[in-house]
């Protein structure tokens, strides 16, 4: 299942003024990354997952259509999801928003990440070129 592109798109507008703001297409939906740090995702399974805090984790699922993350089986201590019916009005999404983005800025910024160097076409065929064989030093038999 894909992400919501018109969740996607009021995302983008609350968003809009704040600096340092990508997108990336991730865990099978659209995560919005501010300073390099995860902040939202929109998930291709309904609902968004916001970043909270490991400190304001309970707290938050304590309200109206939150539940845990789960990823592999493990609760993800900090993030909370929201069905579609918690984020359905913009008053309602722009204040997951905002938590979401107070937590992130009390975060140290992460460097953006290197991307690998792209290989030359030497180096290409040096890790396509099958290994040899061990030298021999003593008599063969």
């Amino acid at each position: 299942m894909a992400y919501d592109e018109g969740t996607a798109a009021r995302v983008r507008r609350l968003l809009a003024g704040q600096r340092h703001v990508a997108e990336k297409k991730m865990m099978g939906g659209l995560c919005f990354m501010v300073d390099n740090v995860m902040c939202c995702t929109i998930s291709g399974r309904g609902g968004m997952l916001f970043r909270v805090g490991p400190e304001a984790h309970a707290r938050m699922l304590k309200e109206p259509h939150t539940s845990p993350m789960e990823m592999r089986g493990r609760i993800m201590t900090g993030f909370v999801r929201v069905s579609d019916e918690g984020t359905r009005t913009d008053a309602r999404l722009k204040l997951w928003v905002k938590r979401a983005l107070d937590f992130v800025a009390t975060m140290p910024t992460k460097p953006p990440a290197r991307k690998a160097a792209p290989r030359t076409a030497a180096a290409n065929a040096k890790a396509k070129a099958p290994p040899r064989a061990p030298i021999r030093t003593g008599p063969r038999r």
